[in-house]
Parts: structure tokens; sequence; C-alpha cells
């Protein structure tokens, strides 16, 4: 076996698996070290994909030719849209997947991509000469070449796990640490430091008392993660609800003086966004219960994971409080909730390639740059391997903007504003959530990843297909008028006013009572349309009605992301007294006055500057 390559990627987690894949997927010949093939793809805390921005992430990840999407879709075992109360632009799909089944199919993935070799060994230093990477040496002194090295170590650099005052050494739950490759790293240079998460109890389904628990069904509709795969074909399970409860807390605060979080064993910083129960009881006092969501880890097991309830208390006062909560009275354990401490290293020494800008070919991606979560760690690991692919084949960065993708802002964050606790992806950092819906992350992304090479022609083909069908609904509604007599009735039965003459069905699907389902039962010709599409009719018409109902909203935030691109170099400073700008939040005001950027994108990279602060200065900028 020759152990050279183009591509060399550390850690077989979700970022390693999307940037092997890209890079072999686009020539370069590739390597994946991984400590163990069996467990490819694990999914080290919730079996779960998608969420609150995170679902437009792997919808990204699908466009531009990745696999979590996919993956997701072949091994989900509940899924649902989020947030469809809301409008489209924070539409969120979320799904439920069988952990053992997602390693096997991503290992299958793995095993039938050609340019790709895999290889069980661990990483214990990295190999540099005059500021350039050259390879690894493993713990068994091989050492491994190639012209670019991608670092996806999750959260085994130097894991130190804590069930109460108890430590072990691990990157994972029963899982070894890796050791020494931090430092061959920081010895260079880069900066290092300690991010701290953590994962729940895991519960047997049988010893549950799911009649005193509330279900929560999953959606068995056309949607899904993949533009372009097949349906979902599991059995989908339902979750399960309950909240704790006083005497649950009650043994919680007996425990908190053990919790390692707050008896000074910890010293790193935890994800805020998903706190543990004991920090929830510090945070919230005055709260009688929290919210617990009991989830399936697959179709052929008992294990369940216990959502809510992350904890790194002893493993005494976790169960001793579970079983206070009266649907999990007799609840049997397969192993308690721990904290864990891993190395991170510093995301601003990384260009937007995710390229080291201190070791040149060496490229970072996913928990190693301060974030948390799958998705994150996906979207950042196919960024990755594009970039090493491209730079050894001499060609131009992939870089996405912030008003092209989450993943575009993910980076752009990462690089520019640094992370002070682990980073999460939420809809509120993207100013352009209109333009970054999960419906047409195929219309913003395809295109481009065909054109470097990264989408394959049958996915361009299938996008162009949609594309030429969803314009013939456009043009359709566009062109096509109704008169009062046929729609009058309809409306009124809406509670809509009627049309007091012809009228062209864009500006009547405009109006909130009214969509194309409802429409098409009076408007044969409108059905008719929409059924001309060969296959994916749902998912063509949902895509088309959105662009006809927020195509104000669409055209406005689009004239704001223009003006951004050409205020890059507009100098802000004194022009504000940024105290009297109440509209502002008060965090930001506080940054701004002290740090006085010269310009507006300078401004937007600093941290507590929102998305929503940019959005207000270039109103004043405008007036």
């Amino acid at each position: 076996m020759k152990f050279k390559y183009d591509v060399l990627v550390i850690g077989g987690g979700h970022a390693g698996c999307e940037a092997a894949t890209a890079a072999a997927n686009l020539g370069a010949n590739t390597c994946l070290v991984t400590m163990d093939m069996n467990k490819i793809g694990q999914m080290s805390c919730n079996p779960a994909v998608g969420g609150i921005a995170k679902g437009q992430i792997v919808r990204e990840i699908d466009a531009l030719g990745g696999y979590m999407g996919l993956v997701t879709d072949a091994t989900a075992i509940q899924f649902r849209m989020l947030n469809r109360s809301k409008g489209p632009a924070v539409w969120s799909p979320r799904a439920q997947c069988d952990r053992g089944k997602f390693i096997w199919e991503w290992r299958t993935i793995l095993d039938h991509t050609d340019n790709l070799d895999i290889f069980q060994d661990q990483a214990d230093e990295l190999l540099v000469e005059n500021g350039k990477v050259l390879g690894i040496k493993t713990i068994w002194g091989i050492d491994i070449y190639a012209r670019t090295v991608i670092i996806t170590a999750g959260t085994f650099l130097n894991g130190l796990m804590h069930i109460g005052k108890r430590k072990v050494e691990g990157g994972r739950c029963a899982e070894p640490a890796v050791h020494n490759f931090t430092e061959s790293i920081t010895r260079h240079g880069i900066r290092a430091d300690r991010m701290k998460t953590g994962t729940p109890v895991r519960i047997d389904r049988r010893s549950v008392h799911f009649d005193e628990m509330e279900p929560q069904p999953g959606e068995t509709d056309y949607h899904q993660f993949s533009f372009y795969g097949p349906h979902r074909h599991l059995p989908q399970l339902p979750c399960w609800t309950c909240n704790t409860n006083e005497e649950a807390h009650e043994v919680l605060r007996r425990g908190v003086a053990d919790s390692p979080l707050f008896n000074g064993q910890i010293q790193s910083t935890g994800p805020r966004y998903c706190p543990s129960i004991e920090t929830k009881l510090v945070t919230f006092p005055d709260k009688n219960s929290h919210p617990l969501f009991l989830e399936p880890e697959g179709v052929d097991t008992n294990e369940m994971y216990l959502n809510g309830f992350s904890s790194s208390m002893p493993w005494e006062i976790q169960l001793d409080a579970i079983h206070k909560i009266p649907a999990l009275r007799d609840a049997k354990i397969y192993r308690p909730g721990y904290a864990i401490e891993y190395d991170y290293f510093d995301p601003t020494q990384l260009k937007q390639s995710l390229e080291s800008k201190v070791i040149e070919g060496l490229f970072f991606a996913g928990q190693v740059n301060g974030t948390t979560g799958y998705e994150e760690a996906g979207g950042q690991g196919l960024v990755a391997g594009i970039n090493a692919a491209l730079l050894c084949a001499g060609k131009e960065p992939f870089v996405m903007n912030r008003d092209e993708s989450y993943i575009g802002v993910l980076i752009d964050d990462l690089t520019t504003k640094g992370v002070d606790e682990p980073y999460r992806m939420f809809t509120s950092r993207a100013e352009y959530r209109i333009l970054l819906r999960q419906d047409d992350a195929d219309a913003r992304l395809t295109e481009r990843a065909y054109n470097i090479g990264i989408a394959k022609q049958d996915r361009y083909d299938w996008w162009m297909q949609k594309k030429e069908h969803i314009n013939r609904i456009l043009d359709f509604c566009n062109n096509t008028s109704v008169k009062p007599e046929v729609v009058n009735g309809f409306l009124e039965h809406l509670g809509t006013s009627p049309i007091k003459g012809a009228t062209k069905i864009v500006d009547l699907v405009a109006r909130p009572q009214v969509n194309f389902e409802n429409l098409s039962a009076v408007i044969p010709s409108l059905k008719e349309a929409i059924e001309a599409s060969p296959n994916r009719k749902e998912e063509i018409a949902e895509a088309a009605e959105i662009k006809l109902k927020y195509k104000g909203y669409i055209d406005r935030e689009r004239v704001f992301a223009e003006k951004m691109h050409r205020l890059e170099d507009i100098k802000i400073k004194g022009h504000f007294n940024y105290s009297e700008l109440h509209d502002l939040s008060t965090e930001c005001r506080q940054k701004l006055e002290q740090i006085q950027p010269e310009t507006l994108a300078q401004a937007s990279r600093i941290p507590g500057v929102s998305p929503s602060d940019i959005n207000v200065l270039l109103v004043l900028m405008g007036r």
C-alpha cells in the first residue's frame, strides 16, 4: 500500500465523511484515517439530523453534492418539518435516525467511492516542513504523506469525560482520547483552547410507562432532505414528551455540589443553547418543570434518548431524579449522561476556504473549529474537502457568501468573529433568511457545485428539469387570468375579498388565505399545470408557490444583499454616535463604541453585532 495522497482526512465523523467523499469525487487521491471503521459517521449524541437552521444546512449539503441528506433519508425513523406555523424562510426539516443504520449507510457510500482509501489508525503527529503540511505520523509509526491534510477530529483531542467527580480520558464513551496530536499542531503557532459538551442518559424503552406520556408522531408527506435521492422507507416511530417536576428538581439540587460544571472540575465553555439539566435549574430557579423528549434510537433497539436531560452529575443522582418523573418511575438505563472536554483550534486563523493561514495545505473542519452539531460539521467538511481538492488541482477556492448559504454564514462567522462558546447555527444568525430557505437550496447551489465538478451530471440534469417545471408554473400563474364568476364564491368562503374583474392567478395566490391546493379545486387548468410535472410534483409546486407568495420579500432582501456587496468598502467610522441609535441592541452599541469599526463590513464581523443590527445601519446609511 502506498501511503502518499493528494488529500488526507483525519477523523471519520460527519465532517470527515463529507470531506473525504467530496475530495475523492473531485478526482483527488484521498485517504480517510479513522480510529474505528465500524463507527464511521457515529451520532455521538442524539441520533437526529436537522432542526432550526440545521435542516437548511443539510439541504445545502445535498444541493452541493454531499451525502448527509441521502444518508438521513435512508435511515430516518421520524421526520418533521419544524416551524410550519411561521413563514417558509424558517421552515426546517428534522429527522430522528436509526443510529446503527446511519453508520452503515455512510460506510457503504465510502466503500463505493472511487479515489478513496480508508485506513484504521490514529494520528499522533502532524508533519510540517517550511510552513507546509507534509502528512501525519500515526501511533503505529506509519508515515502517511499528503499534499493537503484536513483535520476533523471531533471531541477526541485530549478528550476528558466527566460523571460526577469521576474523570475518564476518552473521545466518546468507551473510545480512547487522542493525545500528542494537538501539541504537534500548536507548536507551529496555531492557537488551541478547550470546550465542553454533554449527552443525556439512555433509557430502556421496556421500562417506560408510555401511557403517561404524550406521543409526538412524525409526518409522512413528501418532504425529505435530499432533493435528488429516494424517499424515506423505514417505518416511522413516534417520539414521546413529558416534563420534570419539583420532586426531580429537589433530587438534582442535592447533586449540584458534585456536578463538575459547578465544583470547578470543568473549566471550559459549554453550549449555551443546549444546557445541562443542572444548568437549567441554576439558571431558571423559578421554573417548576422542564420539557423532556424521549426519542427512539432505532427500529430494532430498545435504547431511547432522553432529550432535555443532558447531565454530568453523579449517576445515582441522575437515576434518582428520573425515577421521580411518573412515566419514568421504573426506568432502567443503559448508561448515564456525561460531559466531555476537548481541544479546538481558533477558527480566526483560517481562510474562508477553511485552509490554515499558518500552515499551507492544512485544513480544519467540524468541532475542532469550535462548532457543535452534526450539520455544522458536515457543511464545513464538505467545503474543506472541496477546497483541499481544488488546491491540489491548482484551482481557485470555493467560497460561499452570506446571502448564498447558511454554510457561508457559518464559515464567515467562524473565520471573522471567532468563537467564545460552541457555535450553533440559528436562522437569526443569517441576515438573508428569506433567500436561504430550505426549499431553494438547489436553486442557490447546484449549478455552482456542478461547475466545479462536485455535483454530477445526473443531479444537475434533475435540477435543470425541476427548474424548467417551476418556471412553467410561474409563467402560467403570471399570464393566466380568471373571471369573478369563477372564483368569487370560493374567495368569499375563505373570508377574503371578491375580485371585480379578471385577475391573474399570481395576484390571487399572493393572498394569505389562498394556496395552490385550494385554488386548484376551482381552477382545473392550474391543477393541470401542477400535475404536468413528471415527478416530485408536490415539491415543485411548493417551490413555485413560495416564489409567488413571497416575491416582494425575496426581491427586497436581494436588494439588501446586493447593497452589502457594494458597501464592503464604505467607511462608517465617525458617521454615527452609536449611543444614540436605540434601534441597535445594547451590546451592539457598546461594541461599536468600543471598537469604532472603519467599514460596515468590519462592523458586521464584530461579536455581539447581529445581522439585524447591520440591517439597521444599512437603513441609516441609505438615509
